[in-house]
C-alpha cells in the first residue's frame, strides 16, 4: 500500500514504522473474514482493512474525527488478522500507533477519560487487592457489570508456595491483577514446576507488564512499567541476585507474555534499555512452552496416580479435576495469534493421556475479554463471550481451561461450568 506521510510524521519513529507496515498491505481483505468485530457489526471500518485505511489517512494528513477514534477503539487487538494475513502485516503495532496519534488529536468526552484513568491507575494500585477483597464481601449486592469482574473466594491452595530449592530456576511475573483476583494461578504454576525440578523465583519490584497503560494510550506510562520490570529482573538474568542465574522468565498470563516478548521492539530506540529489553524478550516463555521439557516427569508422576476425569479409563467422581468426560480448551488470542503458539497445550495433555478438545467452530476467534475491552466495550464483549461459550458448551465439558486470566474470568462470568487455567487443573491432578 503506497503511503505519502504528512510532514509531521516523516521524521518520527511512529511515522516511519507505520509506513513500513502499510507498505506490506496488499488490500486482499483476508483479514476481514477473521475479524470478530467485523463479523458482529458488518462495517468495513470495524475490520482490519478499514482501520488500516483510517490510520493511513491520518498519517497522510487527514484530520481524525470522533468516529475514527471509535472505530479504532472497537478493535480487540486480538491479532487474528496477523495469523490470516499472507503478507505479514504487523497490524497490532500499526493500530497501537494509530490509536496514539488519534488520541492526541481527538479529545475524549470526560466520562470516557475518567473510566480510562481509573482503569490504568486502579488496576495498578497497591489498593487493588483491598478493593477486590471488599468486592468479594459485597459481591451479592453488586450490579451485574461489577459482579462479573469479582471472582469468588480464592482457591484453598492459593497461598501454598513450594519451599524446595532446585538448580534449575526461572523467574515468574506475578502480574498486576492476578495476585488479587485469581492467586492460585501463580502458586499452581510454581507447584507444577517444583514437581518437575524447577524453582520459581519472583522479583517483588516487578509489576504490571505495561500492557494496561499501553493499550489505554498511555505510551510513556507503559514504557515506564517495562523499564521497572527490566530493572527488577536484571539481577536474576545477569546472575547477580545471589540466587543463581535464571534460565527463563515464565509467563502464565498470555496477555502479559505477548507484551514482554515485545519489550525489545518497544524499547529498541532507548539507548539505556534497548539491549536489556531485547535479552528479556528472548528469555521470556509462556508456561506452555515449558511443557515438552516437563512431560517425562509429568508422565512418570501421573502414572503412579489415579486416572483423572477426562483421561482414558478415568472419570472417578472424587477426582480433583471434576466429573465429566472432556476438558474444553480455549486458546487465548494473545497465545495463538500474538505469540503464534498453537496446539502446544492440547498436544501435551494428549501426550499425558488426557482428553482435551477445542471448540469445533471459531476456536480461533476472541472470547471478548481483550484486557480492559470488556469494561470499555461491554456490549460487543458479551456478544463474543456468549458465542464462544455456546461453541464450548457443545463439547459438554467438565471444565473449561484457558491460559490467560482475562479470558478465564470473562468466560466464567457467563457460565456455571468451572473455568480454570490449565496449569491449575494439572496442579490438582498432581496433588
Amino acid at each position: 500500500m503506497q503511503t505519502h506521510l504528512a510532514a509531521e510524521f516523516q521524521a518520527s519513529h511512529d511515522g516511519q514504522a507505520a509506513e513500513a507496515i502499510l507498505r506490506k498491505c496488499v488490500h486482499c481483505g483476508f483479514c476481514t473474514a477473521t475479524c470478530p468485530t467485523y463479523q458482529l457489526l458488518g462495517d468495513e471500518l470495524d475490520g482490519p482493512r478499514g482501520r488500516i485505511y483510517l490510520i493511513k489517512q491520518v498519517l497522510e494528513g487527514a484530520t481524525p474525527t470522533r468516529a475514527t477514534q471509535q472505530h479504532l477503539d472497537r478493535c480487540l487487538t486480538c491479532r487474528n488478522c496477523e495469523s490470516t494475513c499472507p503478507s505479514g502485516v504487523q497490524y497490532g503495532q500499526l493500530v497501537d500507533i494509530g490509536r496514539r496519534i488519534v488520541e492526541e488529536k481527538v479529545e475524549r468526552p470526560m466520562p470516557e477519560r475518567a473510566v480510562r484513568w481509573l482503569l490504568k491507575e486502579g488496576l495498578n494500585s497497591p489498593l487493588f487487592g483491598t478493593a477486590m477483597a471488599l468486592g468479594r464481601v459485597v459481591r451479592p449486592l453488586l450490579p451485574a457489570a461489577l459482579k462479573d469482574k469479582v471472582p469468588g473466594a480464592p482457591h484453598p491452595r492459593a497461598r501454598l508456595w513450594p519451599q524446595r530449592e532446585h538448580p534449575r530456576k526461572v523467574l515468574m511475573l506475578m502480574g498486576c491483577v492476578q495476585p488479587a483476583m485469581l492467586p492460585n494461578i501463580n502458586s499452581a504454576t510454581a507447584r507444577v514446576l517444583d514437581a518437575c525440578g524447577i524453582q520459581t523465583l519472583v522479583a517483588d519490584e516487578a509489576g504490571c507488564c505495561g500492557a494496561i497503560r499501553s493499550h489505554l494510550n498511555d505510551h510513556a506510562g507503559g514504557l515506564a512499567d517495562m523499564k521497572r520490570n527490566i530493572d527488577a529482573w536484571w539481577p536474576h538474568v545477569a546472575g547477580l541476585s545471589g540466587q543463581g542465574k535464571v534460565e527463563a522468565i515464565v509467563m502464565n498470563a498470555s496477555g502479559c507474555g505477548v507484551t514482554v516478548k515485545e519489550y525489545g521492539h518497544a524499547l529498541a530506540h532507548d539507548p539505556e534499555y534497548a539491549d536489556k529489553a531485547a535479552q528479556i524478550s528472548r528469555l521470556t516463555r509462556d508456561v506452555s512452552e515449558l511443557l515438552p521439557d516437563l512431560l517425562p516427569t509429568l508422565k512418570s508422576t501421573l502414572g503412579a496416580r489415579p486416572r483423572p476425569a477426562g483421561a482414558p479409563g478415568g472419570g472417578a467422581p472424587a477426582s480433583p479435576a471434576g466429573q465429566g468426560t472432556c476438558l474444553a480448551y480455549h486458546p487465548p488470542c494473545t497465545l495463538q495469534h500474538g505469540q503464534q503458539l498453537k496446539g502446544g497445550v492440547e498436544a501435551a495433555f494428549r501426550e499425558l493421556g488426557l482428553s482435551i478438545q477445542v471448540a469445533g467452530q471459531d476456536s480461533h476467534l476472541c472470547c471478548g475479554s481483550a484486557g480492559t475491552y470488556s469494561v470499555l466495550q461491554p456490549e460487543l464483549s458479551h456478544q463474543l463471550r456468549d458465542r464462544k461459550l455456546g461453541h464450548l458448551a457443545e463439547l459438554q465439558p467438565a471444565v473449561i481451561l484457558s491460559g490467560n486470566i482475562g479470558c478465564i474470568q470473562h468466560l466464567q462470568s457467563g457460565t456455571a461450568t468451572p473455568v480454570k487455567h490449565w496449569v491449575e487443573w494439572l496442579d490438582e491432578v498432581l496433588a
